[in-house]
């Protein structure tokens, strides 16, 4: 799958995620709902976002504590919603995807952050994953 490809797989994911959290609905509601509004016909595009998706959604709560210890000063419940679901599916991508590279992970985060996420948030972003990165690498 091509670098673009697997970027939009990302932004897919992420959406999913969103439209989850802010939606208030089951993962099983997203899956059957997101796809009639979106057109990612390629199937290894919407593969890799519904892999994505699985992974951040079964490791929600770990996400969600290694998301809160390496932002000390922010609740995630404070952070704005396009970033926390940011950080929820590169962090699912870091748990449930070891073979890729973590600085990939968090560069292609960072650029989908270039897109939906408030200038000043990148900055922000960059820190909480490469902090989460350094938490998850072999000891």
């Amino acid at each position: 799958m091509s670098a673009g490809s697997r970027r939009k797989s990302r932004e897919l994911a992420m959406q999913m995620l969103f439209q989850a959290e802010m939606g208030k609905q089951s993962p099983d509601h997203v899956r059957a709902t997101f796809w009639k509004s979106v057109d990612a016909t390629e199937p290894e595009v919407r593969g890799f976002a519904e892999d994505l998706f699985r992974s951040a959604i079964a490791n929600q709560e770990k996400i969600d504590e290694l998301i809160s210890a390496n932002s000390r000063h922010w609740r995630l419940e404070r952070m704005p919603a396009v970033d926390r679901n940011l950080l929820r599916m590169a962090v699912g991508e870091m748990i449930g995807f070891k073979a890729t590279p973590f600085p990939i992970v968090i560069n292609e985060a960072l650029e989908i952050a270039r897109r939906y996420a408030a200038p000043e948030s990148i900055n922000f972003l960059n820190g909480i994953l490469d902090a989460i990165a350094h938490g998850l690498l072999p000891k």
